[in-house]
C-alpha cells in the first residue's frame, strides 16, 4: 500500500503559494486558513495525492460514461469534448452565501422590472434614465416583441450571473445572463459525481442539496402557463446536437421530465403552438428555450433561421404560450447596461445595489468615452454586440497599431463600445498535476422565479483556469469546472425532485408524446445496431475461414472463403470490394478486411456504422438511462482505443469483434429490459427488425441461393448458420448433417427463432399495428399492407420447392425470387415509414446558434 505520509504522496498544501494582491478563497488573512477550508484540506491530506488522483480519474470516468460533453465550435477534429471536473470544490460559508443570495435576488427583481419597461411603457427611455442608443443599438432589443409580454407576476423566469471576488474580498458581478442561461445541468451532474467520488467528505462537510432548486424550477415553469392550466405541457427547445451545451439540454429534459424538441418538432396553427408527434398534434403551453431569441421565429425575427418556429411570436401575443425567458430578454445582457444599474436600482427599488457590477463606462456618453480613450491600457474594451468574431480586447495587450485602430472604431461609433475595469479574480485550490495549486476562478449562480419570490440554487458552477495566472476560465478555452458547496449549519436530508411534501393523492400517469424527429433517430439507432452486428458476425466468420484456409490449404476451404468474401461486400454494400475481378485481392484479403473494419470514411464500414449509431443515439440522449448510455459509450470508446487508434492485424481483429458483439448484445438487452413497450421502443425495435431482415436476405442471396457442389455447399451452410448465431439451434433441433432445406426452414420460416425472416416480419407487423395512426381501423395502411404481403409470401412457401433445380442457371430460381421480392417490399416499407412518421423539418447543421458571450 502507498505511504500516505511520504513526500511523493503529499498533495502539496504546505507549498500552496497565494499571489500578491490576489484574494484567495482558502485564506481569511495572509497566513491563516479559514476553519472550514482547514477541515476539508485535512481530509484531502489524509487521503494523499495518489488516492485523490484516483478519485479524479473516477470522476472523469463517470462523466464520460454518462455522456457529459461540451461541444467546441471551430474544432473540426474533435467537436465533442469530455466535461472536466476538478475534485476540489469551492466552499462558501452560509453567512457569506446569505449575502450573495440576497444580492442576486435583488438583481433579478431589478432586471425583471427593466425588461418589463423596455418592452412595455418604455418610461426609462422617455425619462432619460436609459439612453435610446444604448437600447436600440443592441442586437438583443427585438422591436417586434414590444407589447408582447403577458400579464404575469414575473417575466424573467431564469437568471444567471457570473461572480468573481476582487482583491478587497468583495464579490462582483462580471455579467448577467438572461437569454437562455446555461450551466445548471452541468452543476447538477458535477454534484452527482462528487457525491460518489468523495462521499465521506461530502457527508461530513454538511452541504446544501440542489434538488430544491429544480423543484422550484418545475413550479416556476408551471406557474407561467397560460390560462392557469393545471397540468401544462412543457417542452425544452434546443438547437440540436451540434449546440455547445446539448448534453445539458438532454440531461435536463430527462431529469425534469419534459419533452426535448427542436424547431421542426413544433408548429403554429390558429395562434397556438403544437407539438408534432406520432399521436398527432399536441398542444404546448410552456417553452423552456435554449435557442437564441432572434432565431426563434423566422417569420418576424431572423428570417434565415431554421431553428425556430414560424408564428411563435404571434402565439405569444395571443397569450397561448409562455416562453422562459421571453423573446427579447437578451437585451438585459447588454454590457453597457451595467453602468446604469445603480441608478435604476434607486429608481425602481429605492435601494442601493447589494452586489456591485464591475466598473463599466459606456462610450456613448462623451465624458465616459474620453475616459475610456485615455485609459485604454488599463481597461477591457467590449463591443456592445458580441459575437465569435467580435469579442473583448485587453487594452494592455494591444500593439500601438491595434490601439489606434481600436481608437478609430470607438470614435466612429462610440455607442457600440464599453470600457470595463480589469478585475483580478480570486484564486482557490485546484488539484493540478497531483498537487494543490491556486487558480483564478469565476462562479456562475442560478436563479429561478417560483411563487412569490426568486429561488437561488444553493451552489453553482465554478470554473477555474487550467494555467496559473490565467483569467480565462471558459470551457471553450480549456477551463475546468468545479462543484460549489454551500455549507449548512446541520446535515440536510436528501430529497428527490419528485418528492412533494403534503401531497399523497395518486395522479394519473402521463406519457410524453414521441416527436417525429425522435422516432426517426430511434428507428436508425435500431438499424445501425443491426448493421453493426451483421457485419461483425459475418466478418468474424470470414476471419475464421481465412485462418482455416491458411492452416489446411484445402481447395474447398478456399472456395468457401471466396464466397464469404464476396458476400461480405454485398452485405455491407462496400462495392466494388471483393466483387471485382481481382484474383490477388481474394488471395490476400487482409488489407480490405481491415479497411471494412476501420475506415471511418468508407460508407458501410463497421466504424462508419458505429459512428452513425452514436450520432443517432446522442441526438436523443434524453431517452437513454445511465446504464444504456454507458453501453453506447463502451462500444464507441473501446472500438476507438483498441482498433482505430492502433495498428492491428486480422488475427487481433477477431478478438475485438468478439468484444464488440458483446457490447451490442449488452445494449440490446438493456433496451429490451428497461424501455416500456410504447412508441419509442416500437420504433427502435422496428428499425432492428427491418435491418435484420434485410441483412439476412442479403446474406442468403449471396450464399445459399447460389448452387454449389455438395462439399462446398456444406461449408457455406455452416458458415451461414455461424454468422446468424444459429448453428447450436440447428444442431440441437435436427441432429443431422447440415441440409439446405433444413437451414431454410430455420432461417426463413421458424417464427420461434429470433433470427429468422418470418420472426422479423411478424414483429414488424405487430409493431406497426401498435403505432398511433389516423386512418380508420377497418383499412390497412400502406406500410401494414406491405408487411402483410411480405409475411404471407414467406409463410406460404414450400421449402422443398425453393430448393428445386428448374434450369441450368447457377441459382435456385424460386428462392432468389422470394428473397428479391421480399427485399423490394421491405425497402418500400422503409420509405413509407419515413414518409408517414418522420416528416419533420431538418435542422441545418451549418447554422451555429450559441450566444458566444454565454459560453461556459
Amino acid at each position: 500500500m502507498p505511504d500516505t505520509n511520504s513526500p511523493a504522496n503529499d498533495i502539496g498544501t504546505q507549498y500552496y503559494a497565494t499571489q500578491l494582491g490576489i484574494y484567495d478563497e482558502m485564506y481569511a488573512t495572509e497566513n491563516k486558513v479559514l476553519p472550514y477550508w482547514e477541515r476539508f484540506m485535512a481530509a484531502l491530506e489524509s487521503m494523499g495525492s495518489e488516492k485523490l488522483e484516483l478519485r479524479r480519474r473516477e470522476a472523469q470516468r463517470l462523466l464520460r460514461e454518462n455522456g457529459v460533453t461540451y461541444n467546441v465550435y471551430g474544432d473540426s477534429q474533435n467537436l465533442t469534448r469530455p466535461w472536466r471536473l476538478d475534485p476540489v470544490p469551492l466552499l462558501i460559508s452560509s453567512e457569506e452565501w446569505s449575502v450573495i443570495e440576497s444580492g442576486l435576488k435583488q438583481r433579478a427583481d431589478l432586471l425583471d422590472l427593466i425588461l418589463k419597461d423596455i418592452y412595455g411603457r418604455q418610461n426609462l427611455l422617455k425619462k432619460g434614465l436609459l439612453p435610446t442608443e444604448l437600447i436600440f443599438g443592441h442586437e438583443g432589443f427585438l422591436h417586434p416583441c414590444v407589447g408582447a409580454l403577458q400579464n404575469q407576476q414575473r417575466h424573467l423566469t431564469l437568471y444567471s450571473a457570473n461572480l468573481a471576488r476582487g482583491p478587497d474580498g468583495r464579490m462582483w458581478v462580471l455579467d448577467d445572463r438572461t437569454q437562455a442561461p446555461s450551466g445548471s445541468g452541468y452543476a447538477l451532474e458535477n454534484r452527482t459525481v462528487m457525491t460518489r467520488v468523495l462521499p465521506d467528505i461530502f457527508r461530513e462537510t454538511q452541504v446544501h442539496r440542489l434538488s430544491g432548486f429544480f423543484r422550484a424550477l418545475r413550479k416556476g415553469l408551471a406557474d407561467i402557463a397560460p390560462h392557469n392550466k393545471e397540468d401544462p405541457r412543457i417542452v425544452i427547445l434546443t438547437p440540436g446536437p451540434l449546440n455547445e451545451t446539448y448534453f445539458e439540454h438532454a440531461y435536463l429534459s430527462a431529469y425534469l421530465g419534459y419533452t426535448l424538441v427542436q424547431g421542426g418538432d413544433l408548429t403554429v396553427r390558429d395562434g397556438r403552438v403544437w407539438l408534432k408527434s406520432l399521436e398527432g398534434l399536441q398542444p404546448v403551453d410552456v417553452i423552456l428555450r435554449r435557442v437564441d431569441d432572434s432565431f426563434c421565429d423566422p417569420l418576424e425575427l431572423r428570417s434565415d433561421s431554421r431553428l425556430g418556429v414560424a408564428g411563435l411570436l404571434e402565439a405569444v401575443r395571443r397569450g397561448n404560450v409562455a416562453i422562459a425567458n421571453p423573446l427579447g430578454s437578451s437585451i438585459l445582457e447588454n454590457p453597457g447596461l451595467l453602468a446604469f444599474l445603480p441608478r435604476l436600482a434607486r429608481y425602481f427599488l429605492n435601494q442601493e445595489l447589494e452586489l456591485s457590477s464591475v466598473a463599466t463606462w459606456w462610450c456613448g456618453q462623451r465624458r465616459e468615452r474620453d475616459f475610456v480613450l485615455q485609459n485604454l491600457d488599463r481597461l477591457v474594451i467590449k463591443p456592445l454586440n458580441r459575437s465569435q468574431d467580435n469579442h473583448a480586447l485587453f487594452g494592455g495587450l494591444l500593439s500601438g497599431k491595434e490601439k489606434e485602430q481600436l481608437r478609430s472604431q470607438i470614435l466612429a461609433k462610440p455607442h457600440l463600445f464599453v470600457g470595463q475595469e480589469q478585475v483580478s479574480f480570486s484564486t482557490l485550490p485546484a488539484f493540478i498535476d497531483h498537487r494543490i495549486e491556486p487558480r483564478n476562478a469565476v462562479l456562475r449562480n442560478f436563479v429561478v422565479a417560483s411563487g412569490e419570490d426568486y429561488v437561488l440554487m444553493p451552489g453553482g458552477l465554478t470554473r477555474v483556469a487550467r494555467q496559473k495566472d490565467n483569467f480565462i476560465v471558459s470551457n471553450q478555452a480549456g477551463g475546468i469546472s468545479k462543484d460549489t458547496w454551500i455549507l449548512a449549519s446541520e446535515p440536510e436530508k436528501p430529497m428527490s425532485l419528485w418528492t412533494q411534501p403534503g401531497r399523497n393523492q395518486l395522479s394519473d400517469a402521463v406519457t410524453e408524446p414521441l416527436t417525429s424527429r425522435a422516432a426517426d433517430n430511434l428507428f436508425w439507432v435500431g438499424r445501425h445496431l443491426e448493421r453493426m452486428e451483421a457485419i461483425s458476425r459475418l466478418l468474424r466468420t470470414v476471419l475464421l475461414k481465412l485462418r482455416e484456409t491458411h492452416e489446411f490449404k484445402d481447395s474447398i476451404d478456399n472456395d468457401c472463403l471466396v464466397v464469404l468474401l464476396r458476400t461480405l461486400t454485398q452485405v455491407t454494400s462496400t462495392y466494388p470490394g471483393f466483387i471485382k475481378n481481382d484474383a490477388q485481392l481474394l488471395i490476400t484479403p487482409q488489407n480490405e478486411l481491415l479497411s471494412l473494419a476501420k475506415d471511418s470514411h468508407r460508407k458501410g464500414s463497421l466504424t462508419a456504422n458505429i459512428q452513425a449509431l452514436v450520432h443517432s443515439a446522442f441526438s436523443i440522449r434524453d431517452f437513454w438511462s445511465h446504464d444504456t448510455w454507458r453501453s453506447v459509450d463502451n462500444i464507441q470508446r473501446r472500438w476507438q482505443q483498441r482498433v482505430i487508434n492502433n495498428e492491428i492485424n486480422v488475427e487481433q481483429l477477431q478478438h475485438h469483434l468478439d468484444d464488440l458483439i458483446t457490447g451490442i448484445v449488452a445494449f440490446t438487452g438493456l433496451t429490451s429490459e428497461s424501455m416500456t413497450r410504447e412508441a419509442a421502443w416500437l420504433m427502435l425495435d422496428s428499425g432492428r427488425r427491418l435491418e435484420r431482415a434485410l441483412a439476412l436476405i442479403a446474406l442468403l442471396r449471396s450464399t445459399v441461393a447460389l448452387r454449389h457442389e455438395d462439399a462446398l455447399q456444406s461449408q457455406i451452410l455452416e458458415a451461414v448458420l455461424v454468422s446468424t448465431d444459429s448453428l447450436t439451434i440447428y444442431q440441437r433441433r435436427y441432429r443431422s448433417c447440415i441440409q439446405l432445406p433444413r437451414v431454410l426452414e430455420l432461417l426463413l420460416l421458424d417464427e420461434s427463432h429470433p433470427r429468422s425472416l418470418a420472426y422479423q416480419l411478424y414483429q414488424l407487423s405487430t409493431h406497426i399495428g401498435a403505432l398511433p395512426r389516423t386512418r380508420g381501423k377497418c383499412r390497412l395502411s400502406e406500410e401494414e399492407g406491405l408487411i402483410l404481403k411480405a409475411y404471407t409470401d414467406v409463410r406460404l412457401v414450400n421449402v422443398l420447392k425453393l430448393t428445386q433445380v428448374n434450369d441450368n442457371a447457377g441459382i435456385y430460381t424460386d428462392l432468389e425470387s422470394l428473397l428479391s421480392n421480399t427485399a423490394d417490399l421491405l425497402w418500400r416499407f422503409a420509405e413509407v415509414i419515413a414518409q408517414t412518421y418522420f416528416s419533420h423539418s431538418q435542422t441545418s447543421q451549418l447554422i451555429t446558434v450559441s450566444a458566444p458571450e454565454d459560453e461556459l
